[in-house]
């Protein structure tokens, strides 16, 4: 009897890190509707999802102490944790505001050239991206531009708003580089617990800097979302990113985030009856298009 052929053990990891990444880019894209439908300032909400996901991580990285260090890794990877922390915070923290200022098509189309940094950072640390990467990270951005649109305004709170945008998305960057480097050495569990603790730690700095109503007044329903945000956004997204980028890499990982904005625009549809306009279907394919090509560059030869 002929027994059938086995799937090599790396193709089958390929596709199981893929499989978690078409979940993670589905809870950050869930994670805008939720925002909208939460009665909460934005920092205040940045801090609560990261502060109870780092709460949610302690007990499980009790349990995996060891003898490398406080936190079972070690110094070096501890403070790269740190420093991803700093940057999601600066993520959150640049962006969030941005809405306020600018229009929200000129926000988001700027936040989302995160693919486009970390291109051009892995360029300045001597890495040499294929061609291909380059023309699929453009590519899948041009979907993004095609939904959002570009109106970019000249008044100065307009511009201010933008430059903060564009603030997140090399903050992105960073967040998504630092995240694939120490991952190469760390589990997912005590990489997440330290970042999302430092960026909690400097979001909660940042809403007693600015004000921002941290529970006082809010309803068991505010206090429901932000916990549905959490297990939605946090863990079911950002940890199941960090936890794929070791495998697919910071390129693939990155360009796939661009699918946030169309899929957050056909969760308003499902949850909050917006329906998307029509430009959003073919920017959903422009996105998958170019996220294609980066994969194939990423895995040729």
């Amino acid at each position: 009897m002929v027994r059938p052929a086995a799937v090599p053990r790396a193709v089958s990891a390929v596709r199981w890190d893929a499989a978690l990444l078409a979940v993670a880019v589905a809870g950050i894209s869930a994670s805008g509707p939720l925002i909208a439908a939460t009665a909460a300032p934005a920092l205040a909400i940045a801090f609560w999802r990261n502060a109870f996901a780092a709460a949610c991580l302690a007990p499980a990285v009790l349990l995996r102490r060891s003898r490398s260090g406080p936190a079972g890794i070690g110094r070096r990877a501890a403070l790269l944790s740190c420093a991803s922390g700093a940057a999601l915070a600066a993520h959150f923290g640049l962006w969030l505001p941005s809405l306020r200022l600018t229009s929200v098509a000129s926000s988001v189309a700027l936040v989302t050239t995160t693919p486009l940094w970390t291109t051009v950072l892995l360029r300045l640390l001597g890495r040499r991206p294929p061609a291909r990467v380059w023309l699929g990270t453009l590519v899948a951005f041009g979907g993004v531009l095609l939904l959002t649109g570009v109106d970019l305004s000249a008044s100065g709170s307009a511009l201010a708003g933008d430059a903060l945008a564009l603030g997140g998305g090399i903050a992105g960057a960073v967040y998504i580089l630092l995240g694939s480097e120490v991952r190469r050495t760390t589990s997912t569990v005590h990489y997440t617990f330290i970042c999302y603790g430092a960026a909690a730690g400097l979001l909660l700095a940042a809403c007693l800097t600015t004000g921002a109503s941290l529970g006082g007044g809010y309803s068991a329903e505010t206090w429901a979302k932000l916990l549905a945000l959490t297990v939605v956004a946090q863990f079911l997204g950002h940890s199941l990113l960090n936890r794929v980028i070791s495998g697919l890499g910071p390129s693939v990982t990155s360009t796939a985030l661009l699918l946030e904005t169309p899929g957050a625009a056909l969760c308003a549809a499902l949850w909050l009856g917006q329906f998307p306009p029509a430009a959003a279907y073919p920017a959903l394919a422009a996105v998958l298009a170019g996220l294609l090509l980066v994969v194939r560059a990423e895995r040729a030869p």
